[in-house]
């Protein structure tokens, strides 16, 4: 059974726009075009969008959803590779959340210096402007 794209975006999640621009950069692989010129769906497309909207909603990035996609396609796929791309990802979410718990202290520090009264000393400001006046 084929498809429009508006199906397809209905039945894996994913909205029309970024099944273009996955179609665009290559991801789904060749296109089947109608005599419209019109994308035509086959039930493994859609299979195939749902995994790349799951592996995007747990913030695999393009370069990943392209190793990712390949082993998936691959019935010789090794999961040690699979888990080596997953681990790979999850270390850098952690690295991420540490910069961000890092951030978060700094500007609760710094929300915990200002008195927010109606003077215009602000320790918010001195630390943003490094100390120069404006």
């Amino acid at each position: 059974m084929s498809m429009s794209i508006g199906a397809a975006a209905a039945r894996s999640g994913v909205p029309p726009k970024t099944i273009r621009y996955y179609e665009q950069i290559g991801l789904l692989g060749d296109t089947v075009r109608r005599a419209n010129r019109y994308r035509s769906f086959s039930e493994a497309e859609v299979a195939m969008l749902r995994f790349i909207g799951r592996a995007r909603r747990l913030g695999f990035d393009i370069a990943d959803l392209r190793g990712l996609v390949a082993l998936w396609r691959d019935p010789a796929r090794s999961s040690a590779d699979v888990k080596a791309l997953a681990s790979q990802h999850l270390a850098r979410i952690e690295h991420k959340i540490d910069e961000l718990q890092s951030l978060r202290h700094a500007l609760a520090d710094l929300l915990a210096r200002c008195h927010g009264d109606d003077l215009p000393d602000c320790p918010i400001i001195d630390e943003l402007s490094g100390g120069a006046p404006p």
